[in-house]
């Protein structure tokens, strides 16, 4: 039996929950269908979602179709509730996205489009309420393919000539199998379905019954099943807790089987498994064995989360969708904050996205939430569990903060017979990339365990910005070295230099505010665009209007979450109730009013004594306390950041020691490209004058001069071979099906690079691990191809080709491997990322296929004005005639 696990996503209102009904009746697993707006949906099993007409927990159902199982995953489609969508969204192997088509492709779908995407889910598209006046099919079909691809094909129509055609173009291999045989294979049309290079898109009505066969037919026939692997792997995606308070764990099993009375490892404690219960709506039946694809809730495990990884499973990155939005708990008289907490602390477990923060200071609690909607739902589900009437203070926007350079954080910790030192790197990261840990230090420096503790501890907690004691985000921070002692170095003592030594880099850094910002759109009546528009400019958002249909506009664009929380109000005042206004959340930027917040908030990162960014020394016998501007001069290990700079490590214009692929600006290109073929026309070839790229490279090895300039010297581009093949998607993908391949891929596009250029070329490709190789230099074409000899490393032979000719010739490094390039230009070389090297080999063979196409031109139309009136007339004749 085939079996799949399917979600089903939409904007709110799009209908989502009517198709779920229609496909649970198709499949007879009901017989009758429920509506929302008669409060009877099989999968609103709560009474909160009845009351509102909307899905606020993802709920599952189990439908059998002949010879497949599909499990269903209904989830909410209130922009509120959308970290209870993303969660579910790592166990599905397909998904439905319902669309209205009375409204297209709104803010919270275009979300929900980019987060299938980032989870790489092959998604079917069903376009609802097309019953209603005003829908158009070929309008909205050309809208789908606009907002959200070329992929996306009608698969319910009889016209599968124009579909082939259509698929056809998603695919390269299948377009030149469509031309060869005139058709496409069945699992062909399969394979670009999963890859996502198709999306069937089928119409109809969920309500009155239209297209709704069509549909499950057409997924049924366009799906297969998944492969899993033997041993046992499970990803957990939810907890919830049943009416007796049994806590249960919603996971899909990725491998091999899961039985009652398994134990199973999760954070470090060993756990047997009670009970396997299989969920259709509001009932389940309970199972003693559940194999690989199924969905399942256990009970008897105490330490999962969402997210976890079990077996043979990995565990999964934090969700991208936080909340927004802080509120106070405002408990009513009598009730003690601190036995609130843990009750709370049970919803939170349940519901992630919910944030339950303690104000040990204030002794309060604060709450993160998505937006309103989710606290009223919040106020109603904690008077049905435990009785108490709560409300919420005014509402405050979640700031984040992060760095906009480089710096090296420094931690110690010795009081009397205790010892640490840490030494963090802070580089800032891209925005959006949340914080990263990693460890790039020596274990002859820093034992191994030493190094894991460090990272353990650093993973521990949420991080304190200094600016207003706003969480960090967006910062790579890499352990770099440190030190211990034999005898007085214990565990605490690293966990307390490593808070210290990211504070001190925190006080370091140039750090910024961040707010979140909301993506919108706006439909309002076309006379009060001007209103609109002024108001969006007043908040310092972006705007342009998509469409209008002479009486309704659409505004899309976005603005920061503070300007915009009750905006909607104003809207349906202004509007007279006409105008709506749909929002999703964007993601962080740049706080338009930093210098304003930082002043309400108030927060002194100097007082903050849980979190300290001075370290603590000893000396004769006690220890003392150094403020984090003059940790530095103590330190016991020399600072890695500074001998870098003063090696000629230059930040780049994010502030990275070239860790990342941006280390070189377009000044530098300019100097490395100094012209191009096209430039270079009509003077002396003086690569010609140089000899073979063999010659070059022994004449290089020889040479002893000692004062060529860097202007007049020659010039060497060395390419770090493997490296740029992982960088560059083209040859990566070569590399998969041969390695080989990818090289000579790699050393034909440099040949043809090489004529734009004034200076030799030299690829060096690791051949380290190959026993009894000596190095080895071949001529390709117009370049030099080396091979290392064991034990030597590509990084090390261009290491030590730059230092020892540094002051012989003009020495340019292409590679995207961050130490490589901190050593680089420490040597005096220049550095040019992978990625930037891909650009200026594509811009010249952009220019060279445009100055070939025009020469021809050129040339056809000479030998046209060479010819008699009465040969060009044969000529037109010969062309008609064929």
């Amino acid at each position: 039996m085939k079996r799949f696990v399917v979600g089903i996503l939409a904007h709110v209102d799009a209908g989502k929950t009517t198709l779920s009904e229609s496909m649970l009746y198709l499949s007879g697993k009901i017989r009758h269908m429920g509506r929302v707006d008669n409060k009877d949906a099989y999968l609103d099993t709560y009474e909160l979602e009845r009351s509102r007409g909307i899905t606020i927990f993802s709920k599952q159902a189990v439908m059998n179709f002949d010879d497949t199982e599909v499990t269903l995953l209904d989830t909410p489609g209130h922009v509120d509730f959308s970290a209870e969508m993303e969660r579910t969204l790592q166990v599905l192997d397909y998904a439905i996205l319902v669309i209205s088509g009375a409204d297209g492709v709104q803010s919270h779908t275009r979300t929900v489009w980019e987060l299938l995407k980032i989870y790489n889910i092959p998604t079917f598209i069903f376009v609802n309420k097309m019953d209603q006046k005003g829908t158009d099919r070929e309008s909205v079909l050309a809208s789908l393919q606009k907002e959200l691809g070329d992929g996306c094909i009608a698969f319910d129509t009889d016209n599968t000539d124009e579909r082939l055609e259509q698929l056809a173009l998603c695919d390269e291999y299948v377009m030149e199998s469509y031309i060869e045989h005139g058709d496409i294979d069945q699992s062909d049309i399969l394979s670009m379905i999963e890859n996502r290079k198709t999306f069937p898109v089928y119409f109809g009505s969920a309500l009155r019954q239209i297209g709704k066969e069509t549909f499950v037919k057409g997924f049924l026939n366009h799906t297969r099943p998944k492969a899993y692997p033997d041993g046992f792997g499970a990803k957990v995606f939810k907890i919830t807790r049943d009416a007796q308070g049994n806590r249960l764990t919603h996971l899909k099993i990725t491998g091999g089987v899961l039985k009652v009375k398994d134990i199973i490892k999760t954070h470090g404690a060993e756990e047997k498994i009670n009970q396997i219960r299989i969920y259709s709506g509001e009932k389940y039946l309970t199972e003693s064995v559940i194999e690989a694809g199924a969905i399942c809730a256990v009970a008897g495990l105490t330490k999962t989360k969402p997210g976890d990884g079990i077996g043979i499973e990995e565990e999964s990155n934090p969700p991208r969708l936080e909340p927004v939005l802080a509120y106070q708990v405002i408990l009513p008289e009598g009730v003690d904050a601190r036995q609130m907490l843990p009750r709370l602390r049970e919803i939170e477990e349940e519901e992630p996205e919910l944030r339950i923060i303690w104000n040990e200071v204030l002794q309060e609690i604060n709450i993160q939430v998505m937006g309103t909607v989710q606290l009223e739902i919040l106020e109603s589900l904690i008077m049905d569990r435990f009785g108490v009437k709560v409300s919420f203070g005014h509402g405050e926007v979640v700031y984040k903060e992060t760095i906009m350079n480089t710096c090296e954080g420094v931690g110690h910790f010795e009081p009397l017979r205790h010892y640490a030192e840490v030494h963090l790197l802070l580089e800032p990261g891209e925005r959006g990339s949340g914080i990263r840990f990693e460890s790039n230090c020596s274990e002859d420096i820093l034992d191994r365990s030493w190094q894991r503790l460090v990272l353990t501890h650093l993973h521990e907690k949420p991080h304190k910005g200094v600016l207003t004691g706003s969480h960090i985000t967006d910062i790579r921070v890499t352990l770099v070295t440190g030190r211990a002692h034999n005898k007085h170095t214990a565990g605490g003592d690293f966990r307390e230099a490593t808070f210290r030594a990211l504070r001190q880099g925190l006080k370091e850094a140039e750090s910024v505010l961040l707010e979140p910002h909301y993506q919108f759109r706006l439909v309002l009546p076309e006379n009060m665009v001007g209103r609109a528009m002024t108001d969006i400019g007043n908040m310092e958002g972006n705007c342009a209007i998509e469409s209008t249909d002479g009486e309704l506009t659409v505004l899309t664009g976005d603005a920061s979450v503070s300007a915009m929380r009750n905006y909607q109000q104003e809207v349906s005042a202004y509007t007279k109730g006409e105008g709506r206004l749909f929002v999703a959340i964007k993601g962080y930027d740049r706080c338009h009013n930093a210098e304003e917040v930082i002043q309400r908030i108030g927060y002194d990162s100097e007082q903050d004594v849980e979190n300290p960014t001075g370290s603590v020394f000893c000396s004769k016998g006690s220890g003392f306390l150094v403020p984090w501007d003059e940790v530095k001069e103590h330190m016991h290990v020399e600072s890695v950041l500074k001998p870098l700079k003063e090696a000629g490590a230059e930040m780049n214009e994010r502030g990275h020691v070239a860790f990342e692929e941006e280390f070189i600006s377009l000044e530098e290109i300019d100097e490395i490209i100094s012209s191009t073929y096209f430039a270079n026309q009509g003077k002396k070839n003086v690569w010609k004058k140089r000899g073979s790229a063999k010659e070059s490279y022994y004449a290089s090895l020889s040479y002893k001069g000692t004062s060529a300039s860097n202007t007049t010297a020659e010039e060497y581009l060395l390419v770090d071979g493997y490296n740029i093949i992982h960088a560059w998607p083209e040859l990566e993908g070569i590399a998969k099906e041969s390695m080989e391949a990818a090289r000579l891929k790699l050393m034909d596009r440099l040949s043809n690079y090489q004529p734009m250029l004034n200076c030799h070329i030299m690829v060096v490709f690791d051949a380290y691990r190959v026993k009894g190789r000596s190095e080895s230099v071949e001529e390709h074409n117009n370049i030099c191809v080396v091979f290392t000899g064991e034990a030597q490393t590509a990084d090390q032979f261009i290491e030590k080709f730059a230092h020892t000719h540094k002051k012989d010739y003009r020495i340019t490094v292409a590679t995207s491997d961050g130490m490589e390039q901190i050593i680089i230009r420490g040597a005096g070389a220049h550095i040019l990322s992978a990625r930037d090297l891909l650009d200026a080999v594509y811009a010249e063979e952009e220019k060279l296929s445009i100055d070939h196409l025009e020469t021809k031109k050129a040339r056809l139309l000479k030998l046209e004005d060479m010819l008699s009136e009465e040969d060009k007339e044969k000529l037109k004749k010969g062309y008609a005639h064929q």
